[in-house]
Formats: C-alpha cells, sequence, structure tokens
C-alpha cells in the first residue's frame, strides 16, 4: 500500500509541476497561442436541428487549438521542453511521444472562417445570413468568437420531375415515390447530392448502365411564392448522351473458369447450360454446378445490384483468388425495344489447389498451465471440380503447470485429428435448387478424434461428427443449424486420486459418464461491429443445443424406454445462451465497449448435470479477466485447496457475465484499455459435493468482480492482447467480506493470489 501511496505522490506532484510551469514563459514575443474559436446562431425562427446545424458550423473551424488534458495544454509543454538546448533524454522521449507543435493565432484567418461559415449556410439554406467574428486577446493566449445571424430558411413546396417524354424520366418519376426529400424540408445541398446518388444507384438497379450522377441536375424555383417557399425539379442534362438515357439487356454470357492474369486460353472447349457459355480447355469446374452462382442471364436487364452479388457469390466459393465481371456493349441496339445490349464476361483465376500449413504455437494460460503445440493443416479447394474444400488438421499441445503456487504440479498432452468436407451449397437428399442471392449457403461435414491425458488423472478419448448448414442472410446476419451432432466420449485409465475425486461428486461422474450425445444445435448472429463508421454497434449471439431427444422417442418406441444407445448412455440436456455487445465510439480511436452474456442448460431425463464438455466455466481471458481460468465459482463454491479437485469442479449449468471496456490509443499500433468484469456460474441442481453452487434468486450478491488495465498491439491482420486484472469481490468469501481488496503489492502472495495476467489474440468483444 506504501509504495502505492508513493506513486500517487509523484503522479500529483508531476502534474503540480506541470500546471505551475505553465506554458506562457515559453510562447515567442509577438506571437499569440491559439486557444480556439467558437459559433454562435441566433435566429428569429425556431430551426429544428439547431444543434446539428451549429456543430457542423463549429466544425469549420481550423487549425484545431492545441490540446489539453484536466484543463493543462501537456502536448505543448513537452514540446517546448524538448525543443530546449541540451533538453536531456526525459525532455526529448517526452516530445517525441506526447509533443504537439504550437498553434499561434497568426495562422488563423477569421475573415475566412466567416466566408466558411457564411457559404455553409447558403448550402442548408438560410440564404443572405450575416456572419461576423471578434478576438479576444488576454496575455498570450487569443481565441475568436463567431456571430451568425441566420435568416428564415426556404422551405418546399413540392419535388417533382421536371419532364417525363423519356424513358430515364418516367422511371425517375416513379423512384421519387421513395425520396427522402419531403414538402416542408428546408433547402438542403447535402440532402440534394445524397438524392443524386440514391436516384443514380435505382437507376442502375433498372438497367440503365451507362447513367452517372452528373447527368442529373436539379432546379429550384422561387418565382410562384411570395413567402420562402421553392418548387424543386430533376431532370437529365440537356446535353447528356444517348447510351446514358436507355436501358441495357444482357444478350450473352461467357464464363472463363480457369481465367489467368497472363491471358486467357486460345479456343477452349465450349460449353453451354442455361443459354451461359462456360469456356476451358480442362475441366477445371463442373458447368452445370458454377451456372448456380451466376444470378443474371440472357435477355434480363442489367442490375448492378444482380453484379455485385454474382461476384460476391463467385467469391465465397472459397476456389477463385480473382472474379472479375466485365460488360461490353454492342454497337446496335434491340429493335424496337430502344434497349442498349451488354455481353457479360465473367473471368475466374482459381487459387492454388493444394496448401500445408504448419504452425508452431506457444499456449499460456492464467491458471499458469503454459507450453508447446504444433497444428498442421492441409487443405484442398475444389476436390470434385464444384467447389468442394476438403480440410484435414491435425494437432499436438502439452501444458505444464509452472509457478503454481499452492496447487500440485500438473500436467496434459492432447493430440487430435479432425476432418472438414464443405460444399458451397445445399447438400440434401432432395434436389435443392437454391437462390440465395446474396451469399452462397454451405454445407459442411465434420469427423474428429481426440486424444486427451492428464498425467496421473486420467485419459479421455472423444470421436466427433456433424452435419449442417451456414448461411448470410445479409451482410449483418448469419444462420448455422447442424441437424446432425453426434460425440462419443471414454473416459479410460483414472487414477486413485481422480477415482477418489469422482467418488466425493457423484454430478462429477454422472458428466463424465455421459458417453454418448446425439443432438441439434443452432447458431444466430447479427453483428454490425465491423462497421468502422457507426457510432453505435451492435453485436447479438444465439446458440441453441438440444440433445438426447430423438434417441430417446426411438428407444420408447423400439427399445421399451432403455435408458442407452447401442450399449452407450446417453445424454438429455437443452442448453441456450445470449450474447448481447454494445460499441459507443465516442471518436476514431476512443470506444466504450459493453457485452452482457447469459446461459441456461437445463439437465433432464437421462442426465442430473450437463456433460463435462459441454458445461459452462467462468474466469479467464474472455470471461472475468480478475479470476485464472475455470477458477470461479459455481456460485460461493470454492475447493478447500487449490489442488487436483479444483481442475475440475469449477464448471456449471448456468453463467451470467457483464463486461464493460475503455479502450483508447497510445502511440502507434499500441492501444490501451481499462476494464471492469462482473459475472458466475451456477449449478441448476443442488449438488452436496459443492456446498453453495446452486443458481438461487440471491445470485446477484454471488457475482465475482474484477477491474484492470490492458495493452493491445494492433498489427492491422490481429492483435495481440496483454491484460492484468485484480479481483474486488470475490463470491467465495463470507457475506459482508467479499467487497474489497488491500492491493498489497509489496506482499509476493498477495501478488501471486491477486494479480492475474492474461495473454490472448483478439479482443474479448
Amino acid at each position: 500500500m506504501n509504495r502505492l501511496l508513493i506513486i500517487w505522490v509523484w503522479v500529483v506532484f508531476i502534474v503540480a509541476g506541470i500546471n505551475s510551469c505553465g506554458v506562457k514563459k515559453f510562447i515567442p514575443e509577438g506571437e499569440q497561442l491559439y486557444t480556439g474559436g467558437e459559433v454562435e446562431i441566433e435566429s428569429e425562427v425556431k430551426i429544428r436541428d439547431r444543434k446539428e446545424v451549429e456543430g457542423e458550423l463549429n466544425e469549420l473551424l481550423n487549425p484545431e487549438p492545441n490540446s489539453k488534458i484536466l484543463g493543462m495544454r501537456i502536448g505543448l509543454w513537452a514540446h517546448y521542453k524538448g525543443s530546449q538546448e541540451n533538453p536531456g533524454f526525459i525532455n526529448r522521449f517526452l516530445k517525441d511521444k506526447l509533443g504537439e507543435e504550437p498553434v499561434y493565432f497568426s495562422e488563423v484567418s477569421p475573415e475566412k472562417t466567416e466566408e466558411l461559415i457564411y457559404n455553409r449556410l447558403e448550402n442548408r439554406g438560410f440564404f443572405y445570413s450575416m456572419v461576423e467574428s471578434e478576438v479576444f486577446k488576454k496575455e498570450k493566449f487569443t481565441s475568436v468568437q463567431y456571430h451568425a445571424a441566420l435568416t428564415e430558411p426556404y422551405l418546399l413546396e413540392k419535388y417533382e420531375v421536371g419532364r417525363d417524354s423519356l424513358p430515364v424520366e418516367k422511371k425517375i418519376a416513379e423512384l421519387l415515390e421513395e425520396t427522402d426529400i419531403k414538402p416542408g424540408m428546408r433547402f438542403d445541398l447535402n440532402a440534394l447530392k445524397d438524392e443524386r446518388v440514391r436516384l443514380d444507384e435505382a437507376l442502375k438497379l433498372e438497367g440503365f448502365y451507362n447513367i452517372t450522377p452528373d447527368f442529373l441536375i436539379f432546379e429550384a424555383d422561387t418565382n410562384n411564392y411570395e413567402e420562402k417557399k421553392f418548387d424543386l425539379f430533376v431532370r437529365i442534362k440537356q446535353n447528356a448522351p444517348e447510351k446514358s438515357i436507355i436501358p441495357y439487356v444482357i444478350k450473352d454470357i461467357n464464363v472463363y473458369p480457369n481465367y489467368s492474369l497472363q491471358g486467357q486460353e486460345e479456343n477452349p472447349d465450349t460449353v453451354e447450360v442455361s443459354n451461359i457459355k462456360f469456356m476451358q480447355d480442362e475441366l477445371v469446374f463442373k458447368p452445370e454446378l458454377l451456372e448456380q452462382y451466376i444470378l443474371f442471364e440472357p435477355g434480363q436487364k442489367y442490375s448492378s445490384q444482380t453484379s455485385r452479388r454474382t461476384s460476391s457469390r463467385l467469391t465465397s466459393i472459397g476456389s477463385y483468388r480473382y472474379v472479375n465481371i466485365q460488360f461490353d456493349e454492342e454497337d446496335t441496339t434491340r429493335s424496337g425495344d430502344g434497349e442498349g445490349l451488354l455481353e457479360a464476361n465473367i473471368f475466374l483465376s482459381p487459387l492454388k489447389k493444394r496448401t500445408v500449413r504448419a504452425e508452431l504455437q506457444g499456449i499460456s494460460k492464467s491458471n499458469n498451465f503454459a507450453g508447446p503445440g504444433v497444428l498442421l493443416t492441409f487443405r484442398n479447394r475444389n476436390l470434385f471440380k464444384g467447389g468442394e474444400t476438403f480440410n484435414l488438421s491435425m494437432n499436438l499441445a502439452y501444458e505444464t503447470q509452472i509457478a503454481g503456487g499452492d496447487r500440485s504440479g500438473l500436467s496434459s498432452f492432447d493430440a487430435g485429428i479432425k476432418g472438414d468436407l464443405i460444399f458451397p451449397r445445399v447438400v440434401f437428399p432432395i434436389s435443392i435448387k437454391e437462390r440465395f442471392s446474396y451469399s452462397v449457403p454451405k454445407t459442411k461435414v465434420s469427423l474428429g478424434v481426440e486424444f486427451m491425458n492428464r498425467v496421473g488423472l486420467y485419459r479421455l478419448n472423444s470421436i466427433s461428427a456433424s452435419y449442417g448448414y451456414s448461411w448470410n442472410a445479409n451482410r449483418y446476419v448469419y444462420h448455422e443449424i447442424n441437424p446432425i451432432n453426434l460425440s462419443y466420449v471414454n473416459l479410460s485409465r483414472t487414477s486413485p486420486e481422480f477415482e477418489e475425486i469422482l467418488d466425493g461428486n457423484p454430478f462429477l461422474r454422472r458428466s463424465f459418464e455421459q458417453q454418448f450425445i446425439a443432438g441439434v444445435n443452432y447458431i444466430f448472429n447479427y453483428n454490425q461491429l465491423g462497421d468502422p463508421e457507426r457510432t453505435h454497434s451492435i453485436f447479438v449471439g444465439t446458440t441453441l443445443d438440444f440433445a438426447g431427444n430423438t434417441v430417446n422417442l426411438l428407444n420408447q418406441a423400439f427399445a421399451g424406454g432403455e435408458r442407452s444407445f447401442l450399449g452407450l448412455e446417453y445424454a438429455q440436456y437443452a442448453k441456450g445462451d445470449v450474447e448481447l455487445r454494445y460499441h459507443f465510439k465516442l471518436s476514431e480511436d476512443h470506444v466504450i465497449a459493453s457485452r452482457l452474456f447469459g446461459g441456461l442448460g437445463l439437465p433432464y431425463g437421462n442426465s442430473l448435470s450437463l456433460p463435462y464438455v459441454k458445461q459452462y466455466f467462468s474466469g479467464g481471458p474472455n470471461s472475468i479477466r480478475a479470476f485464472r481460468i475455470r477458477s470461479l465459482g459455481p456460485g460461493t463454491f470454492r475447493p478447500a485447496e487449490y489442488n487436483i479437485g479444483s481442475f475440475f469442479d469449477q464448471a456449471g449449468d448456468i453463467r451470467i457475465e457483464g463486461n464493460l471496456e475503455y479502450r483508447f490509443p497510445i502511440v502507434s499500433i499500441l492501444q490501451g484499455a481499462v476494464f471492469t468484469d462482473a459475472g458466475n456460474i451456477w449449478l441448476a441442481n443442488e449438488n452436496e459435493a459443492l456446498p453453495g453452487g446452486k443458481f438461487t434468486s440471491d445470485w446477484f450478491n454471488e457475482l465475482g468482480v474484477g477491474i484492470g488495465f490492458g495493452l493491445r498491439v494492433d498489427i492491422q491482420f490481429f492483435v495481440i492482447r496483454f491484460d492484468l486484472a485484480s479481483p474486488i469481490r470475490k463470491p467465495h468469501l463470507p457475506e459482508g467480506e467479499r467487497w474489497g481488496n488491500d492491493f498489497a503489492l509489496q506482499d509476493k502472495t498477495w501478488r501471486r493470489e491477486n494479480l492475474i495476467f492474461n495473454f490472448a489474440i483478439g479482443y474479448p468483444f
């Protein structure tokens, strides 16, 4: 505690030193430090979006003044100190990392800023407004106050097409039914620009291949009104070329499935499927399968959206490095219809068919387990010439407990092999001709074998198999359903020590004895977090998992209600969880990220608890970071000793967690974060071996809470994360003693138990 007090005293002295010294004495003679400006608006009429207009005008003020933190210009102070003669190492370092170049009033032009404000007001419909500025000087500091007196704005009376004699103008008239420009709105140049882009995009969906926003113009007419009202007309420019005002139809479609960037094959073999020509000498991709990914067809009107989605579908197959769709105009038009003709050429450049990848991994966990790992992956793309991908992965890993403190030394060895066969289409016993326009659905078949050896305790062998489908409904929504999801777990070669643990905890024994799991699961995700331009973004994830129902029905019907299937005891449970994330973007690099998670598993019928591999756990780098992985809960339970028993028991059927994190930049690729986490796990049924573990109505008094800070190295492609956290609420302590932490940093035992270091890849949420 004394060390922490000393640190705070030093911080106070440094801040006080910066504040007392200030920057005034460093400002050169003849210069005034620019401290900023502000725009105030006034108007005799009510302005509906007054704050928005005022904020937009304040954004025009340039340059930005030097930043202040707690009223101090630390960056400017660091620049001045580091720019002195013989500044010393510390001052040079502070200048490089924190320094800001001074912004003087000589760089500011109030007159030019007035012009910018005036022009912006005219663009927003406030014509002939008055703008003036006032300069305030105090010692060596100068600020500017801008005053804008807004006139009554012009309001829209009606909005229509200037003429409708051309086909394109008739189409525009139809599109005006969906416009955001409504009578009563103020004249707004930005709104007109957005409307022109909207019309351009909508016309491209209707076949107008050569239309551009520049060919669309607006005319405002105030002659019909004595009041400040205007009519708005949109029309095509008089000198717009003819090809820009006619719709286009696709005449021919040519596909090159084995296109090389060096050029296409000479005189390739041609196969025609559904009036689409596929040109390839060697059969690289079966034409009848490739045709399913192309959404346009001969005789169809050109649509930019159909072209984009076709390109996206072809890319999502996973077999092609480049997808390039080109449209060539023909000189002739379709007789009698006044429509242009297009030839569509689709060039597909394949990826390398076979790849092998090896990864050497270093495993580090917050429960002091560490060790090496190896992952080998073989991939074969386009296995059966229909875009199928075959992945074969093999892993080997060894972990041992280091610096375990009171815990016994433990180690484990894991090995596994898994094969995935992914079809870029729906594979079903009944033929399904899908036309998912946004993306290609995937069918995935998986089979895996895993061997786990907890040295001195037990061996666990497992076999898993699944069959399911996944697809993106749109850019935000993802679905995955696995109607067949099987796993067989065999616990073998248990040691006397582990048998003693199982004898003392029947629920744990039952969770290991549930050898056969046969179920169905469904995953739904709605994700906006990938949109960098959003201020508010959310993620909603839901997982549903049911097991044992079909097997139980079959047993009831044909086996007289047997509790086993093919001699294997099977698990019965229903499990579901929901995860909510919300990111609030304060600025480009400052984000407040929050997360809520709730999960519930209900064992029934054949099961007293969830199978061990399906249980929840709490604590670790992606959970409550102030508690080691699997070390929190269930409920108020804690093992009498941190020994081999704690290696298994701390899992449950119910999980509730919440996280709040503030992320901010430090320097270059280094980001910082401060966070707080809260949560726990519980049991659905009473377990005498785990007293205090059952979920009750008093659950909120059994939450573990931690605080911490982190560093993140953001290298564009991935993020390396370091988090240091400490608990401030420990649910295993008696009521009345759970809150608090003495932060005895000088105590080695306290540091070992209360400073939890987490290393991970990627953000936690």
